[in-house]
C-alpha cells in the first residue's frame, strides 16, 4: 500500500531522511518508532506530500505520490499528534466539516458522521464546542474528524498523548476496530506498551534510516536481553556484585543505594536459579524477585542507543 524507495531529505546541511526504504502493507498496523528527531514527521509529511524531498520514489496504492495527487489523498486520513478542530464550532459541525472535504454529497456525509460520531463515543456531547471537551474527549474527536470519510489509509501520530487510562484505551480498541473493518493503520507513538499491544509490524528510524524492522517477537530476538532479574531488598559488596556480573549468561550487573540489585541475562533457562544460590551460598538476605522477559521498550533503548553509540 505504501512504497518508499531511497528518499532523501535534507534541510541545508543537516540529513533528516538517509536513504530510507518503508514498505507498508495493506491491512497492517504498522508501527513507526524512533527517537525525536529520528525522521518519523519528516517521513509521513514527505508521504502526504507536505514536503519537497531531494530523492527518492513515494508510491501510494501503487501510484507515484504528488502534491495534486487528490484521487490518492481522498483516500487517506490524517489525526495529528496536536490536536485540530475548530474552536468556535460544535462537535458535530466539526466532523462534519472534515468530512465534507471529501465526501460532498450531504445524505451520505450525514450517514458518514453519525458513524464517527457513534464509534468515537462522542453521541452526548456532539452539540459542545472542543473547549468544554475533557482531553481524552478532545482527543477522540480529532480521530473522529480525521477518519469521518472512511479512508484506507489512517496516519495517527501520538493520538493518545496525555489522556487519562480510560480515554487511551478507548482509542486503542478504535483502532483496532477500524483496521478490522478494513483500513490500513501507520501508528506513531512514544508509548511502547501501545505499539506492542496493536502493532503487526514495526519499523524503528534513527538518524532518518530504518535501523530494525519486524514483528514486536522478532524485534525482541534482535537484542542481548533475554531476561531482567530484579532482586530488591539484598545487601551485597562490591566484590559480590563482580561475582554476580562473571555468572553465566550475566552481562550487566546494576546495584542501587536502595538495595536493588539488577540483572542482565541473555536468554538462557535456570537464570534465576543461579543468582539465588550465589546469594544463598553468601548468606545474603533478600526480599522481592522479579524476572521480566524483554519488552518493546528495551529493544528500542538496545537498538537505539547501540545506533548511537556506532
Amino acid at each position: 500500500m505504501v512504497h518508499i524507495e531511497n528518499l532523501v531529505k535534507r534541510y541545508g546541511s543537516m540529513v533528516a531522511l538517509d536513504h530510507l526504504n518503508l514498505d507498508i502493507r495493506e491491512g497492517e498496523i504498522f508501527g513507526l518508532l524512533g527517537p525525536n528527531g529520528s525522521g518519523k514527521t519528516t517521513a509521513i509529511n514527505c508521504m502526504l506530500a507536505l514536503l519537497k524531498y531531494d530523492k527518492g520514489t513515494i508510491r501510494l496504492f501503487g501510484e507515484e505520490m504528488q502534491p495534486d495527487s487528490y484521487d490518492l489523498k481522498r483516500q487517506i486520513g490524517v489525526v495529528p499528534q496536536n490536536v485540530a478542530v475548530f474552536e468556535q464550532m460544535t462537535v458535530r459541525e466539526n466532523i462534519d466539516y472534515f468530512c465534507s472535504l471529501y465526501v460532498p454529497q450531504k445524505a451520505e456525509r450525514k450517514k458518514l458522521v453519525e458513524e464517527a460520531i457513534a464509534f468515537a463515543g462522542l453521541e452526548d456531547y456532539q452539540k459542545m464546542l472542543p473547549r468544554k471537551l475533557s482531553g481524552g474527549l478532545l482527543r477522540r474527536l480529532n480521530i473522529a474528524c480525521g477518519i469521518a470519510h472512511r479512508p484506507r489509509l489512517i496516519i495517527l501520530d501520538e493520538p493518545t498523548v496525555a489522556v487519562d487510562p480510560q480515554s487511551r484505551n478507548r482509542i486503542l480498541e478504535g483502532i483496532v476496530e477500524l483496521n478490522r473493518q478494513g483500513s490500513t493503520i501507520i501508528y506513531t507513538s512514544h508509548y511502547m506498551e501501545e505499539v506492542e499491544q496493536i502493532c503487526t509490524r514495526i519499523v524503528i528510524l534513527n538518524h532518518g534510516r530504518s535501523i530494525a524492522s519486524g514483528t514486536s517477537e522478532e524485534l525482541k530476538q534482535m537484542i542481548k536481553t533475554g531476561e531482567t532479574i530484579v532482586i530488591e531488598g539484598v545487601d551485597l559488596k562490591e566484590e559480590q556484585q563482580e561475582a554476580i556480573g562473571r555468572l553465566p549468561h550475566v552481562f550487566e550487573v546494576t546495584y542501587s543505594a536502595q538495595k536493588t540489585l539488577t540483572v542482565k541475562c541473555t536468554s538462557a533457562q535456570h537464570n534465576v536459579v543461579r543468582i539465588l544460590n550465589y546469594l544463598q551460598e553468601q548468606n545474603a538476605a533478600f526480599g522481592r524477585v522479579l524476572s521480566e522477559l524483554p519488552t518493546l521498550n528495551d529493544v528500542f533503548l538496545e537498538i537505539t542507543g547501540k545506533e548511537l553509540r556506532d
